[in-house]
C-alpha cells in the first residue's frame, strides 16, 4: 500500500490515527486560509461574478468522488423535462487541459477527462475549465438558449456567484474523521453543510444514508457505455448468461 493510500485509509478511520498527528498544525493553517478566503468573497474584498442566468453548484466538502456528476446529469434531465434549457460547466478533472473549452462526446478522455465526457454524453452543452466563470461565460456566448447553468463541483469556487448549492456525500465514507486537509478529507468544516440548500446522501445497498436524511440518491445502472465512444452501449443484461 502506497503512502497516499495509507493516508486516505487513515482519513476514513473513526479514531484519529497516530500518523495524522503531525499533520494537525497544517490542518489548522489550512482551515484559517480557507476560512479567510471565503470571508474575503463574502465581504466583497475579492470580486464575485454573477452570470445572467441562475447557477446551481453541485459539490462536496470532501476530496474525492461522491457522485456529483450523475447528480448533475439527473438535475439537468429534470430541468429539461420542465421546460428549462440547462448548460453544464465543470473543471474537467483527469484531463490534461485546464483551458476553457467546449467538451464534445468524441473528445479524448486524456484531454477532456472522464467526468467531462460523461456530462457531454448526456446531450447537454458542456464547457470545462479551471476558471468556472470563464467556462460559464463561454457557454452562454455559444449557447445563448441556455437559461440555467449546473456546475459539476466548484462548491469552493466562490468567484462564481450561485443561486443554489447542493452538497453530495458518499454514505459509505461520510465525512471520515471530520478533520480538514491534510489531517482529514475535508476541504471545509462540516459546519459548511448547514449553509447549502440541500445535502444529498449517495447511498448503496452496502451503505445506507443516515436516519433522517432528507435527500437520498442511489445509482442503478442498466447499461455500459464506452466513454471514448458513447454510441457504443450495451445493456447490463447482455453480460449475464
Amino acid at each position: 500500500m502506497s503512502l497516499a493510500d495509507k493516508l486516505v485509509e487513515a482519513w476514513y478511520t473513526p479514531r484519529v490515527s497516530p500518523m495524522l498527528l503531525p499533520l494537525l498544525p497544517f490542518a489548522a493553517v489550512f482551515g484559517q486560509l480557507a476560512g479567510g478566503r471565503r470571508l474575503a468573497y463574502r465581504r466583497g474584498w475579492l470580486s464575485v461574478r454573477r452570470l445572467p442566468v441562475p447557477v446551481c453548484v453541485v459539490g462536496n466538502i470532501t476530496v474525492g468522488g461522491t457522485g456529483k456528476t450523475p447528480m448533475v446529469i439527473a438535475l439537468a434531465e429534470g430541468l429539461a423535462a420542465r421546460g428549462w434549457s440547462p448548460g453544464l460547466i465543470t473543471r474537467g478533472h483527469g484531463g490534461s487541459s485546464s483551458a476553457t473549452r467546449r467538451v464534445r462526446p468524441e473528445d479524448s478522455p486524456a484531454v477532456a477527462g472522464d467526468e467531462a465526457l460523461l456530462l457531454a454524453a448526456s446531450g447537454f452543452p458542456v464547457w470545462a475549465g479551471a476558471d468556472r466563470v470563464a467556462a460559464g461565460e463561454a457557454l452562454l456566448r455559444t449557447q445563448p438558449e441556455c437559461d440555467v447553468l449546473l456546475a459539476d463541483d466548484g462548491l469552493q469556487h466562490y468567484r462564481l456567484a450561485r443561486s443554489a448549492e447542493l452538497a453530495v456525500i458518499d454514505a459509505a465514507r461520510g465525512l471520515g474523521n471530520g478533520l480538514l486537509l491534510p489531517a482529514g478529507p475535508l476541504r471545509e468544516p462540516a459546519s459548511r453543510l448547514a449553509e447549502v440548500d440541500a445535502v444529498v446522501w449517495h447511498e448503496s445497498a452496502q451503505a445506507q444514508a443516515p436516519a433522517g436524511a432528507r435527500w437520498v440518491m442511489r445509482l442503478e445502472g442498466d447499461s455500459f457505455r464506452q466513454v471514448a465512444a458513447p454510441a457504443n452501449e450495451a445493456l447490463a443484461a447482455a453480460f449475464f448468461g
